[in-house]
């Protein structure tokens, strides 16, 4: 694992990418959420939101934070392993963000630890959007971003 320096055109490719994976979540946790189906209160994204402002927010709010962290993480998996965007890469990641909301995020937005103070259900609730973020993610590097050339590669103008 290492810091890769990405061109402007990479960083477009990488915003566009992390953009792409948080309308897919997005849209299905709304789905889930709309047709009873997941447990979640709300949207964790306007939770958060509603908590850091202390009062309640419209929806839009709760996307933008969400799409803001998406982004970013996706941004963070493409800088950290350019050189092999993998699925198991994408997955530990979405196993860590996982872990973060579930011992973090779940507690200061009052669902308490592991979030069984709304239900235990949570628990595999937030897992399922998190396996998406490492399927989507892992899907949409491989479909937009181009493989980096092998360190011993000869150039196609030496051969």
């Amino acid at each position: 694992m290492q810091i890769h320096h990405l061109t402007g055109r990479e960083w477009g490719k990488t915003i566009a990418i992390g953009f792409g994976v948080a309308i897919l979540t997005a849209v299905i946790m709304f789905a889930a959420l709309k047709s009873g189906v997941s447990p979640l209160p709300k949207p964790l994204g306007l939770a958060f939101a509603e908590t850091l402002f202390g009062r309640s927010l419209p929806l839009p709010v709760g996307l933008f934070f969400h799409a803001a962290w998406v982004i970013a993480f996706s941004a963070v998996y493409v800088v950290l392993f350019r050189d092999a965007l993998t699925f198991l890469r994408a997955f530990w990641l979405a196993f860590a963000l996982w872990l973060l909301v579930l011992v973090f995020f779940f507690p200061v937005v009052g669902w308490g630890f592991l979030g069984f103070a709304v239900t235990p259900k949570l628990v595999v609730a937030s897992a399922v959007p998190h396996l998406l973020f490492a399927v989507f993610l892992w899907g949409l590097c491989r479909l937009i971003v181009s493989r980096p050339p092998h360190r011993n590669a000869v150039p196609a103008s030496a051969r």
